[in-house]
């Protein structure tokens, strides 16, 4: 697979639709895991632990003659550094620039604080919305006609859902809305596109998901991957080179583990989800540096497609 995304798509040319929706909601509200399951494959990391997603992640799903290009946001919170403050306002600019907007609200956790402080920006967005309950098969029914209600009475919307993106509950109905209200017009992508990413930053995500995994509260959710190299092969497999930056000499050891067994895990899980996503062997090679103060680099956030913030 190309390290390119094809210009001409060659999608049909009569009667297509095509347009942004904007996933936004607090952190773990299932935003990643929505974005997969409509587009029918992994586009986008998942994982416990908060603030998963940093950039905007756009994924491709095809409903009839619509290409829905479903913009994944970072979770939206009360920032306090400055990593939190650009990934925040990275949300914020997807709404500003979708078609429409569907709110993901965690049904076992309801309206929180900061589902509210949402709500309350959504205010003055002119554009469709839609509320979606998500994780309902965790929740009694009578619990979410109450959430529901309560829902309604904080924000007009034009669509509510009540999904389980995980088990692929309600999408069906979710799709079809989302098909028959975007604008008119030519497809931006190629019919096989699955995401706007080039293939190494998908490459770099989908080592971080796995750094995750294997590590949960052990490492601050402030470590970054960064794809070194690409190489295609002439003999059809893929080389490449990632680096895990950490802030500490402490965080590195941990990465590393005892005799390099932790980043021997990583980099076998890694390698196995890249070789079916690319359908090609894969050579992964990884490699920890400490990088102090990363989160202040502004490199970094270009690295990551995120807005440095000056305060």
């Amino acid at each position: 697979m190309n390290d390119t995304i094809e210009e001409t798509p060659d999608a049909p040319a009569e009667n297509t639709r095509c347009g942004f929706v904007a996933l936004i909601g607090t952190p773990n509200a299932g935003k990643s895991t929505l974005t997969n399951a409509l587009v029918g494959t992994k586009v986008s990391i998942v994982s416990h632990k908060v603030q998963t997603t940093r950039a905007l992640v756009r994924g491709i799903a095809i409903e009839g003659a619509t290409q829905i290009v479903l913009v994944d946001t970072p979770g939206i919170f009360a920032p306090k550094r400055r990593l939190e403050k650009a990934m925040v306002r990275s949300a914020w600019s997807g709404v500003g620039d979708a078609d429409a907007v569907v709110l993901l609200i965690d049904a076992r956790a309801g309206l929180t604080e900061d589902v509210q402080a949402i709500i309350r920006g959504l205010a003055d967005v002119k554009r469709p919305r839609a509320i979606l309950l998500n994780k309902i098969d965790l929740v009694k029914r009578e619990n979410l006609l109450e959430l529901a209600a309560k829902v309604a009475e904080l924000i007009s919307f034009d669509r509510l859902f009540m999904v389980s993106a995980l088990a692929g509950d309600g999408l069906k109905e979710l799709r079809q809305w989302l098909a028959q209200l975007l604008p008119l017009g030519p497809w931006l992508y190629p019919e096989d596109q699955i995401s706007d990413a080039p293939m190494r930053s998908l490459a770099a995500e989908i080592t971080r998901e796995k750094l995750f995994h294997r590590l949960h509260e052990e490492l601050p959710y402030r470590s970054t991957v960064e794809t070194d190299s690409w190489q295609e092969r002439k003999d059809g497999s893929v080389r490449i080179e990632q680096t895990i930056f950490v802030e500490r000499e402490s965080q590195r050891k941990i990465v590393l583990g005892k005799s390099g067994e932790t980043i021997k895990a990583i980099s076998m899980a890694a390698r196995k989800e890249l070789t079916e996503i690319v359908e090609a062997p894969v050579h992964l090679f990884l490699f920890v540096k400490v990088r102090e103060n990363w989160a202040d680099d502004p490199a970094r956030y270009r690295e990551m497609g995120l807005e440095f913030p000056q305060e």
